[in-house]
C-alpha cells in the first residue's frame, strides 16, 4: 500500500511539473496567424476589424529633435476616421482621415485626406509630399485585413515592453509592406507596432487599455511614437465614438484651396 502511495504521489508530482511545460509548448507552437487571430479577437473581434468610422478625442505632446521639453502641446487634438474595407497597402494613405491640433484657441497643425487629396492648414499637400507624409504615418490599421487573401504573418522571435512578454509578428501585405506587431501574450492586446519609413524605423506602443461596449472595443488611451529611437509625440485619448456617422464634408479641403475655374 505504501509503494502504491508513492507511486500514486510520483504521478501527480510528474503531471503537475508536465502542465506549464504542455503550455509553454502550446504558446512555442502559435503561427503568425493565429497570434494575429487572437489579438483581432482581443482588440473587438469582426466588429473591430469590420469598424466603418472612428473619431478620437484627447490631448498631444509632440517634442523636438533636440531637447528634453516639448516643442508643442496640444491640449484639444482629435481625429476622424473612415475606414476603407478593401485596404491592401500599410503604409499608404486609404480611407479618410483629418486630424486637429489646438492648443487653446491656436491652430497648431491640420490635416486631412479626402480619398484623393491630401491637405494641411498651408493648403493642397504635393502628391509626391504627401505619399510620403502618409507612407510615415500610417500601418496600424492594415492588422485588420490580416485574416486576408494576400496577407503573410510570420512569427519572430519574442520579445518584451514595459514589462510585457510580446509575441512579434511580421505582417506582409498584398503589395509589399512589412509592419511589425508585438501582441501581449496575456491579454493578447496589440501593444506595439513598427515599420521602415521615409523619417526613418517609426515604433509605436500603446498602453493604458479600456474596453468598449456596443461594438466591443479595446481602445488604448496612451500612444507614444518613436522615430529611429527618438520620442515624436504621445497622444492620450478621452473619448472614442465607433461607427458614428460622420459627414465626408469633414475630409474635403476648405473651398478656398482648391483652383478655380481659371486655374
Amino acid at each position: 500500500m505504501r509503494l502504491f502511495r508513492f507511486f500514486d504521489l510520483f504521478v501527480l508530482m510528474a503531471l503537475g511539473l508536465m502542465l506549464p511545460l504542455t503550455g509553454a509548448r502550446a504558446e512555442a507552437d502559435l503561427s503568425g496567424n493565429e497570434i494575429l487571430a487572437l489579438a483581432r479577437e482581443a482588440a473587438g473581434g469582426d466588429g473591430w476589424a469590420n469598424a466603418q468610422t472612428l473619431s478620437l478625442s484627447g490631448h498631444a505632446i509632440f517634442y523636438g529633435p533636440k531637447g528634453p521639453e516639448p516643442r508643442s502641446i496640444a491640449d484639444d487634438y482629435r481625429m476622424w476616421r473612415i475606414f476603407d474595407a478593401d485596404r491592401e497597402a500599410a503604409h499608404g494613405a486609404e480611407g479618410k482621415v483629418r486630424i486637429i491640433a489646438k492648443s487653446g484657441d491656436k491652430l497648431l497643425f491640420e490635416v486631412g485626406f479626402d480619398g484623393q487629396t491630401t491637405w494641411t492648414e498651408r493648403g493642397i499637400t504635393p502628391k509626391a509630399e504627401a505619399d510620403a507624409f502618409w507612407a510615415s504615418n500610417f500601418g496600424f490599421g492594415i492588422i485588420r485585413q490580416a485574416d486576408k487573401p494576400g496577407f503573410t504573418a510570420t512569427r519572430l522571435a519574442d520579445d518584451r515592453i514595459d514589462g510585457h512578454p510580446l509575441f512579434m509578428v511580421l505582417l506582409t501585405d498584398p503589395k509589399g509592406g512589412e509592419t511589425l506587431f508585438g501582441i501581449d501574450q496575456q491579454s493578447h492586446a496589440i501593444r506595439s507596432m513598427g515599420f521602415r519609413t521615409p523619417k526613418g524605423w517609426h515604433h509605436r506602443t500603446y498602453d493604458d487599455f479600456v474596453e468598449l461596449d456596443n461594438p466591443r472595443w479595446l481602445q488604448a488611451r496612451h500612444v507614444t511614437l518613436y522615430y529611429d529611437g527618438r520620442k515624436s509625440n504621445e497622444v492620450f485619448w478621452t473619448t472614442t465614438r465607433v461607427n458614428e456617422e460622420i459627414d465626408p464634408a469633414l475630409f474635403e479641403p476648405p473651398a478656398a484651396m482648391l483652383p478655380g475655374p481659371a486655374d
